[in-house]
């Protein structure tokens, strides 16, 4: 990547940071909020190690919470949900063949899917995994960082486990490609997220370094997205963004000490989901 090329990202982060400010300087609704309001089901086919913080992140902003990965039941729990989280954390055969049946079935009743492609660059099982649910079910939104990203869309990175890793890449350019390759939304977070949905592009800053310590965290940010896509908003580009402030207000707003983030973090998810603008 050239000099010139990275000058061109960084005063493009520029100028989204800006406009990012001045949207909720004027106002604009809190998801958390809405969520509550409408307290959408949300079907987690989601990782063992991060369920429980899932599940009571969901509950703290409102909506409920179901882990299922039955294969027997899933197309039975999807058609009583308002939105699908597939989350590939730790994925085996027979879970990945419930997430097939499972997104199919969302497809079929129009409920939103969102895609967690955790490691998808760690092995190539993960990765055919990503590519067959990406052919075969309409994902509404890919939540992922930007490793995920790279490895999804074919570039050159150093994958490090589920961490994102190391490597060069213009994301909003492939980000922005790949909304167009598989027609949703794509998030890629990091110390600055940024959310397009192939032609409209949004820079979200905020956060804290901190909650990278916590397992879990990223998880549960694409579980609220699904929970977020559940409520009905007519423009769902804003919609996930303003979940993505929220989302980084509630991490600035909790403790700098590791062992009490979680707690504090979840005491402020709640929070926000009560504040009326």
């Amino acid at each position: 990547m050239t000099d010139r090329s990275i000058e061109l990202i960084r005063l493009r982060k520029q100028l989204f940071k800006m406009v990012d400010k001045k949207l909720w300087e004027r106002g604009m609704k809190k998801m958390l909020s809405q969520i509550k309001k409408t307290a959408p089901l949300v079907h987690c086919m989601t990782n063992y190690v991060v369920a429980n913080f899932t599940a009571n992140g969901l509950l703290a902003v409102g909506a409920s919470p179901i882990m299922a990965d039955e294969v027997n039941e899933v197309t039975e729990i999807v058609s009583i949900a308002q939105a699908l989280l597939i989350n590939i954390g730790t994925v085996n055969d027979r879970t990945a063949e419930a997430m097939m049946l499972a997104g199919k079935k969302a497809n079929e009743l129009t409920i939103p899917i969102v895609l967690d492609p955790v490691g998808v660059g760690s092995t190539s099982y993960r990765k055919q995994l990503v590519q067959l649910l990406l052919k075969n079910v309409q994902f509404n939104l890919i939540r992922c960082n930007a490793g995920e990203l790279a490895a999804i869309a074919g570039e050159v990175w150093q994958s490090k486990g589920v961490d994102s890793g190391t490597g060069e890449i213009d994301i909003a350019l492939v980000a922005k490609r790949m909304s167009l390759q598989y027609k949703c939304f794509v998030i890629v977070t990091g110390e600055s997220d940024f959310i397009t949905n192939g032609y409209e592009e949004l820079y979200i800053s905020g956060g804290k370094e901190l909650t990278t310590h916590i397992t879990g965290t990223g998880c549960l940010l694409s579980a609220i997205c699904a929970a977020s896509l559940a409520t009905g908003g007519t423009n769902q580009l804003q919609d996930l963004a303003t979940t993505l402030k929220d989302y980084k207000k509630a991490a600035e707003h909790s403790t700098n000490e590791v062992g009490t983030l979680a707690l504090h973090f979840m005491n402020t998810l709640q929070e926000l989901a009560e504040v009326e603008k």
